[in-house]
């Protein structure tokens, strides 16, 4: 795991980011006869030749099985394989050993909770008996959760009989905290929460959560999937047992993602998923399960995924997140600024960007989201629309659907201008301001 910060990058500004744009490909396109703003990078971001060439000269040059024969290009495809657990190990501040290969952040997040009901189950010996869950146990989570961090927990509670309760957000977005601190308490085994909010861009607070948890000794899972790509992250530094966070968002391939997990913990936890190359012995009537995190890949890895998503982790580093961290900052602050000021538009979240990322999600009133997404997207401006994912935090803030501008690395304040002038038309274009 690295001790050490990465050494500071150059500050990006509109020069340096139209300078990144040209690595991605798609971002050179035209959509519907403009050219392509893409503002959706919360959802999915796009991929830098480097990430593609890594992707396509592994099944050019290695492609084989891994952990599985002896010959030169299985051994050579291990070897890259494990190398990029290594690499995204130190990209989030982790040991190898502490990093699962899965399908996404919502497999990771459902391998924590399958793993906790195996073991309530009686599964995993007594290693796995700090993990069982029964009556009178409860799991914490929040309101403003993305559904794959609420429910796995509902499910969970309902095979275990647990509790589920929930920490309340005010109406700005943001967390009731005064709650949080009545509702974690000594029955609390679980406390899940997420780092930044893929909605009202809330930064959550991270210590003060994880000190509330770690006085009652719950388990803290993080949900950090719209942290990991943004901003500088350390999970070890963060204290939070396990963590999960997706590929396709930082730059990376889909279909591959990853489980944060502290070492002594992944090796006690039951298994989810089970089969091939995820154990020491099998006879015809039991199994022995290797060590974390081979014990939680079972049958064949995204091998060329998981070498592609290290890549993603280099390209960032070495533009720096810290760098890319103030650049989104100043993109969302901008957005938020001047969505603020066009009639009719309510922003979701706090008005103060030092409690946000560089999201802005609003609602523009007398026009569906979904409308106000096509208005956009015949100008070329590529935005995401709907509840993300995150029904109940919608229904908290008063609202079915949203329309969220995401920027990322690669975009400009350009990007940001011309999104403004295309919503402040919106509501003329639709008779809503009549």
């Amino acid at each position: 795991m690295a001790d050490t910060p990465s050494p500071a990058r150059p500050a990006l500004d509109n020069a340096a980011a139209r300078a990144l744009a040209a690595d991605f490909p798609l971002l050179g396109r035209e959509v519907n006869g403009s050219p392509l703003i893409y503002l959706d990078s919360g959802a999915t971001a796009q991929k830098p030749r480097a990430v593609l060439d890594t992707e396509r000269e592994f099944y050019e040059g290695q492609n084989a099985a891994v952990h599985r024969g002896a010959h030169t290009l299985a051994a050579l495809a291990t070897e890259s394989f494990e190398a990029a657990r290594a690499t995204l190990a130190r990209f989030v501040g982790a040991r190898e050993d502490e990093i699962v290969w899965t399908a996404n952040a919502t497999e990771a997040l459902n391998l924590v909770a399958y793993g906790l009901s195996n073991a309530s189950a009686g599964r995993g010996g007594e290693a796995a008996r700090r993990f069982a869950l029964g009556e009178g146990d409860v799991i914490v989570t929040t309101e403003g959760e993305h559904h794959a961090n609420l429910i796995p927990w509902q499910e969970l509670a309902a095979r275990t009989g647990a509790t589920l309760r929930v920490i309340p957000i005010l109406d700005d977005g943001t967390l009731d905290m005064a709650a949080a601190a009545t509702l974690i308490d000594e029955r609390v085994r679980v406390l899940t929460f997420t780092h930044v909010s893929n909605v009202t861009a809330v930064i959550n607070p991270v210590a003060e959560l994880v000190a509330l948890g770690r006085a009652v000794d719950a388990l803290i899972i993080l949900d950090a999937c719209q942290s990991v790509p943004h901003q500088a992250v350390n999970f070890a530094e963060l204290d939070v047992d396990f963590a999960a966070f997706s590929g396709h968002k930082m730059l990376g391939p889909t279909g591959i993602g990853a489980l944060y997990g502290r070492s002594e913990l992944l090796n006690a936890l039951p298994p989810f998923l089970t089969g091939g190359s995820m154990i020491t012995t099998v006879t015809l009537e039991s199994a022995e399960y290797l060590p974390a995190p081979m014990r939680f890949e079972a049958g064949t890895q995204q091998v060329a995924q998981a070498i592609a998503l290290a890549a993603a982790a280099d390209y960032l580093d070495a533009v720096g997140m810290d760098a890319i961290h103030d650049w989104e900052h100043t993109l969302g602050a901008r957005m938020l600024a001047g969505a603020r000021e066009i009639p009719g538009i309510r922003v979701l979240g706090p008005a103060d960007m030092a409690r946000r990322s560089g999201v802005v999600a609003l609602d523009v009133d007398g026009v569906h989201a979904h409308d106000v997404g096509q208005f956009l997207d015949d100008r070329g401006i590529a935005i995401r629309v709907g509840h993300h994912c995150a029904q109940p935090l919608h229904r908290r803030l008063g609202v079915t659907a949203s329309t969220r501008i995401s920027p990322y690395l690669y975009n400009t304040t350009d990007d940001i201008d011309a999104t403004l002038a295309a919503l402040a038309e919106v509501r003329g274009y639709f008779g809503a301001d009549r």
